[in-house]
């Protein structure tokens, strides 16, 4: 299992690098659907968190220091270090971000499976961190793609996105000062591939969430607003959950305005890009 993820980690990381890769430095300054964000930002950001999430395997003090640093400015330290990385020669930032995957890489191959780790959320495991980072590069990698007007094709990787999704629901409630539903919801999402249905939680939930799974992973990253997504909310605590999920830790992202229309959204401004959002 850990393997598996980690190994889509990997390929998340490499598909986004593809994309990246033999871009002509000039390509690096074009905005993405995150305003005020380059694709040099994005993949910046994206560095930054590795780096955050290597410390927290690797050095609890150092990353003590790090998230105290943080809330000095807990309302531009995520723009602060964007902006840094995003200074530098197209180059040079795509080397130090293939550097700090592989890095990531390894200390997530070493972690013990049973230790938790500190976090801006929650502590979690070495999985759920793998997780997490598959899921933010997942969501800026799809900011980058349609900046640059790269198809983006859905694959079963976002398995891993939907299940943060679902596991987070409590989270979004608690971020906002909202108490949480009681029981689990249904949650059934068509698999990209159209062959299978992902289900978590009890079968007979009254509050059920359904629709296709790269929507609803669009909208608990806050890559979509939820007028623009194909998902259907059976009960008012399900439909209430659809304003506020958020897949990501940290505060309560603005979310994307809606586009009009229906089917896959993006574009606008997002959430918080300590888990996913901007």
């Amino acid at each position: 299992m850990v393997v598996d993820l980690l190994a889509d980690l990997r390929e998340e990381g490499r598909e986004l690098d593809s994309i990246v890769g033999e871009l002509p430095p000039e390509a690096w300054a074009w905005s993405t659907p995150a305003p005020g964000w380059s694709v040099a930002h994005q993949i910046a950001h994206l560095h930054w968190t590795d780096r955050a999430a290597l410390l927290a395997l690797t050095d609890a003090e150092g990353f003590a220091r790090m998230v105290e640093e943080a809330l000095k400015a807990p309302e531009s330290f995520v723009d602060e270090g964007a902006e840094e990385g995003a200074a530098l020669e197209p180059a040079e930032l795509l080397a130090r971000w293939r550097y700090g995957r592989a890095a990531l890489d390894a200390a997530l191959v070493a972690a013990s499976p049973d230790a938790r780790f500190p976090w801006y959320g929650p502590p979690m495991k070495a999985a759920s961190m793998a997780s997490a980072r598959l899921m933010e590069t997942w969501a800026h990698g799809r900011d980058v793609a349609d900046a640059l007007g790269v198809p983006s094709t859905p694959t079963a990787r976002l398995r891993h996105v939907a299940r943060i999704g679902v596991r987070a629901r409590d989270y979004a409630y608690a971020v906002r000062g909202l108490p949480a539903p009681e029981g689990e919801f249904r949650v059934e999402l068509t698999a990209p591939d159209g062959a299978g249905v992902w289900a978590y939680g009890p079968a007979d939930a009254p509050q059920r969430i359904t629709g296709p799974a790269l929507d609803f992973c669009l909208l608990v990253t806050q890559r979509a607003h939820r007028a623009d997504l194909a998902l259907t909310a059976t009960g008012p605590d399900a439909d209430h959950w659809l304003d506020i999920a958020q897949a990501f830790a940290g505060p309560a992202g603005r979310g994307r305005e809606p586009r009009g229309g229906g089917g896959q959204g993006g574009g606008g401004q997002g959430g918080d890009p300590r888990g996913g959002g901007r």
